[in-house]
């Protein structure tokens, strides 16, 4: 009889907005310490139509950097590889063509998560990273296309919602101009707060005793802005984004083109544009769930590559009415 070994590597290929990054964990050696991590750049946020189709130079830059990737892990060994496409990919028109179009040029098909899914794993990365004397945990992820809320007191979610509110999506149907007007950024404040509160109406009693953590790129560039320390080593570096620092940096970001943000401390040049429309989101979030935030290095990816790990493979649907 033949004996089945399993691989010795798990991985996790993340196509986002703005890259697609390959991260790999040896089975049995620390999350903490990828044995290969490899990026490409992308800027799928160029490449919508007024449809909001993904153009065929997007789908070409997502193929080309999902054939790297490829080549990369069959390099190195590396078989058990997860191809998670976000809500860049998965909001678009054409996701389910996207996908076709990969999988016929590289022989990798594109995966989806929901939202929900996408905010359960970010819990579990944020509980693996607090551990569990860190008490009740309230998450948030302030993705491009969704937001991501999870909150519990053990190693899984009791509570897992995603909202529409993600920081590309409100610049692009709120904010669209250079400069936004102090109108529609009224309203778009007044739109996200509503949205959140209700979406947590059910559970706002209880959060206001978890210990809020922040789980994305949005929030920790959001707290370098305002002043936090780069997190270098565990979770008691003290980097942290508070409520009352983000509503002094609001106006200023409002006045300011895309250029000018990213010369601000803490905003990427990729990311520059969406910056109010992602400070505005945290501003909600903030205000509904105490004014504190802890920003936590790990998120979706990490969840992945946790369970990955644990003996737990995550559920593949290429479909993006599954997801």
């Amino acid at each position: 009889m033949r004996r089945v070994v399993a691989d010795t590597k798990v991985g996790v290929l993340d196509v986002g907005s703005f890259s697609a990054r390959l991260v790999v964990l040896e089975r049995g050696g620390s999350p903490l310490e990828p044995v290969l991590t490899h990026q490409t750049k992308l800027r799928l946020d160029r490449e919508l139509d007024a449809s909001g189709r993904l153009r065929k130079s997007g789908i070409a830059a997502i193929v080309a950097a999902v054939d790297a990737a490829n080549q990369i892990a069959a390099k190195n060994g590396v078989t058990d590889v997860y191809p998670l496409a976000t809500s860049s990919i998965r909001d678009a028109c054409n996701a389910d063509d996207v996908v076709a179009e990969v999988a016929r040029a590289t022989g990798t098909e594109l995966c989806f998560l929901s939202g929900r899914r996408e905010a359960e794993l970010t819990y579990v990365a944020a509980r693996r990273w607090y551990g569990a004397s860190a008490g009740p945990l309230l998450v948030l992820d302030i993705g491009g296309g969704t937001v991501e809320l999870a909150a519990g007191q053990g190693e899984q979610a009791g509570f897992a919602r995603s909202l529409r509110l993600g920081a590309r999506s409100m610049t692009r149907d709120w904010l669209p101009n250079e400069v936004a007007s102090s109108k529609r950024i009224g309203a778009l404040r007044e739109h996200v707060l509503d949205e959140v509160r209700t979406a947590l109406c059910d559970v706002a009693p209880l959060i206001r005793e978890h210990r809020t953590v922040g789980c994305s790129k949005v929030l920790g560039q959001l707290a370098r802005l305002a002043g936090a320390r780069p997190q270098r080593g565990g979770p008691d570096v003290g980097h942290e984004l508070l409520l009352e620092d983000l509503r002094r940096w609001i106006p200023r970001l409002a006045v300011l083109p895309a250029k000018r943000r990213a010369e601000l401390p803490g905003i990427s040049r990729v990311r520059a544009r969406q910056a109010l429309a992602g400070a505005i989101v945290a501003e909600a979030l903030l205000t509904v769930s105490g004014g504190r935030v802890a920003i936590c290095p790990w998120s979706t990816r990490e969840g992945l590559l946790l369970g990955m790990l644990d003996g737990s493979p995550p559920e593949k649907s290429s479909k993006r009415r599954a997801a």
